[in-house]
């Protein structure tokens, strides 16, 4: 037998949320693995940061400046992707939003935002996409999900719910894509270090009491995500779908 495969050699792969954190892991370790990478987010000096870096790896990048909540916003991601790549092999929908309230002092319209982030984001680039990757019959879908969707934490009531929103969405995307031998499956990380959490491992005594709980002593570095991802991005994960991966360092365990 040969070994499995990890190369996204000739690949075309889109991920949201790729200026920062997860999201420029995530697009940076794709292109060292082979793939043309386009980048999307609402901040688009920092998508452009990310494709020097990806570019200076020898990879070709494209920057689209998209709200994942605007379904206009999103066709015309699509639509730029296709006319500077001609196709999408792998969607990662990674960008993301949070209010940390308790869900009794949650306002409406904070509401509102997380899950048109968090959840109809994932779906709307996710239908976007897959309308490509069927016409093809073949494609690669991975969604960010979060420890958070299966273990409730104070505070991240809406960010949490939504989240099991895109667990039971990965589910559904990948019994309804597998006849197009579309590929769906998900992440799950816990805690990672990046801007974006910055308001919980920022504080000295909230980290400490996290870390204890965590079998392997410490939080999660963006760059321990990129694995996983690859993983699912690649022939190596060919006959898995509809899967989680929690990437917690033992936390749910």
């Amino acid at each position: 037998m040969s070994l499995p495969s990890f190369s996204l050699e000739g690949k075309i792969a889109v991920v949201s949320g790729g200026g920062r954190g997860i999201g420029r892991s995530i697009a940076l370790g794709f292109a060292q693995a082979g793939a043309d990478v386009s980048i999307c987010a609402r901040t688009i000096s920092e998508l452009e940061e990310v494709a020097e870096e990806i570019r200076a790896l020898g990879k070709r990048c494209l920057v689209v400046q998209t709200n994942i909540a605007v379904k206009s916003e999103v066709d015309n991601l699509v639509s730029m992707v296709i006319g500077e790549f001609g196709t999408v092999d792998v969607l990662v929908n990674n960008a993301a939003m949070n209010i940390m309230r308790p869900l009794i002092e949650l306002r409406e319209d904070g509401w509102d935002k997380i899950m048109n982030v968090d959840l109809k984001g994932y779906y709307l680039t996710s239908q976007a996409v897959a309308k490509v990757m069927v016409e093809k019959r073949m494609g690669n879908i991975i969604n960010l999900t979060s420890t958070g969707a299966v273990k409730a934490s104070p505070g991240l009531g809406a960010y949490s719910i939504a989240k099991a929103g895109v667990v039971m969405l990965t589910k559904v995307l990948a019994t309804e894509l597998a006849p197009y031998n579309i590929r769906v499956n998900a992440i799950g990380p816990s805690l990672v270090k990046t801007k974006f959490s910055q308001p919980l491992w920022g504080n000295p005594e909230v980290l400490k009491g996290i870390e204890a709980g965590v079998p392997l002593g410490r939080i999660a570095e963006a760059d321990d995500i990129v694995g996983a991802a690859l993983f699912l991005a690649s022939d190596a994960s060919n006959y898995i779908t509809g899967q989680t991966i929690y990437v917690d360092g033992g936390m749910l365990a």
